[in-house]
């Protein structure tokens, strides 16, 4: 089966910078969009940053600067560079995958990663 797992949360100093990672594995032939979303306690998850096998990316207001998206479509892993970090980036983060199309043909309109806790304090 098809799966995401992320890696690379922690506990971080404001300031610091983090390296998250997220690997699709199974027999994928491509993937359109990956992506990182956060939710915080009490809060509603909401996007982080995105980007298409086109290139074409996505930030949220709150991490545009701070944060690059990048993609290895041969290794089906999308990384999310945070430098910069705040207390409030504190989160679950999330990976996330849209439109996976099998080696078998078959398409998955959405995934979610099982989420990767990044906790930025002092």
């Amino acid at each position: 089966q098809v799966q995401l797992v992320e890696s690379g949360g922690g506990l971080v100093q404001p300031g610091g910078f983090l390296r998250l990672s997220c690997v699709a594995s199974g027999s994928i032939f491509t993937i359109y969009t990956m992506g990182w979303y956060r939710q915080a306690p009490g809060k509603q998850r909401e996007l982080v940053a995105r980007i298409s096998s086109g290139g074409t990316t996505n930030y949220a207001d709150s991490v545009l600067g701070r944060f690059t998206i990048s993609r290895d479509i041969a290794a089906n892993t999308v990384y999310l560079q945070m430098n910069s970090l705040k207390p409030e980036d504190t989160a679950v983060y999330y990976c996330n995958a849209d439109s996976v199309r099998t080696l078998s043909g078959s398409r998955i309109p959405l995934m979610w990663g099982q989420g990767t806790q990044v906790t930025v304090s002092s």
